[in-house]
């Protein structure tokens, strides 16, 4: 997992509440259970801590996940095929 990305202090986010805050604030699809799933299998979700059982998410995370989802500025899909995709 990567370094702690929250603050102290910051407001946490339980899964439904994260998966609302991604799609209201970055108009980006997500779901409670696209979260949970990128949980268990995969490094590529936004970072969460564990309260007990229960993700919690802190918001510095889920926007630093969200700009991570959202492409560059193109004009044309073809400008786009030219820009390299993030790995």
């Amino acid at each position: 997992m990567d370094a702690d990305v929250s603050s102290p202090g910051e407001r946490h986010l339980r899964r439904k509440e994260a998966a609302n805050y991604v799609a209201n604030t970055y108009n980006v699809p997500c779901s409670p259970k696209t979260l949970a799933k990128l949980a268990c299998v995969s490094s590529e979700g936004p970072p969460f801590r564990l309260a007990g059982r229960f993700p919690l998410y802190p918001i510095s995370g889920l926007d630093a996940w969200a700009q991570k989802k959202i492409g560059p500025l193109v004009r044309s899909t073809s400008e786009r095929r030219l820009i390299p995709s993030p790995k």
